[in-house]
């Protein structure tokens, strides 16, 4: 007769990064239970006026929403926990080999929060016009004769078919007395 012997030594150093790195969807799961519980929060903390209450109300879809981020949290923790793996990367234009181009994603980044913050004191067609050639720039078009011209297009279309058509007020700023 054998007898078996477990070892309960801590596991060293290295095991756990490795049971990290073998797991690291479970982030995905931490961000979505984290997602759902804010959403969840805020649903059910909404003052909602008697008036406007009825079979479904404005808390309906952000409760069905809070739900179901903390059904997929759970059944993706369950899947990785089982040993579920996503699928690597198999896009034809992707070379995993290459490191990341932090030099795009920063200029996109920088774009972005400039968009944010001059879109209220110049309005949104001049933002939304840097925001265009801006993000073309950052992907690498180079066009400076063209780029520009398509964005304040571009800008201006969107606009004119949110603000006039759809009806969603957007800061014309010193272009609002001639658009």
């Amino acid at each position: 007769m054998t007898t078996q012997t477990t070892d309960t030594s801590p596991a060293p150093a290295g095991d756990r990064r490795s049971w990290w790195r073998d797991n690291s969807e479970l982030g995905v799961c931490a961000l979505l239970l984290v997602l759902g519980v804010l959403v969840l929060t805020d649903a059910l903390t909404m003052d909602v006026d008697i008036a406007q209450r009825g079979p479904v109300g404005p808390k309906t879809v952000p409760i069905a929403v809070g739900v179901g981020l903390l059904v997929i949290a759970a059944l993706l923790a369950v899947d990785v926990l089982r040993g579920g793996r996503g699928q690597a990367e198999t896009g034809e234009d992707v070379d995993l080999s290459e490191p990341a181009d932090w030099r795009t994603v920063l200029l996109l980044g920088g774009v972005f929060l400039a968009t944010a913050v001059l879109i209220e004191p110049v309005g949104f067609p001049i933002a939304g016009a840097l925001l265009f050639w801006g993000a073309a720039f950052a992907l690498g078009s180079r066009r400076l004769d063209r780029d520009p011209l398509i964005a304040a297009a571009l800008s201006l279309v969107t606009y004119v078919l949110f603000n006039d058509l759809l009806g969603v007020p957007l800061p014309g700023g010193p272009l609002m007395g001639v658009l």
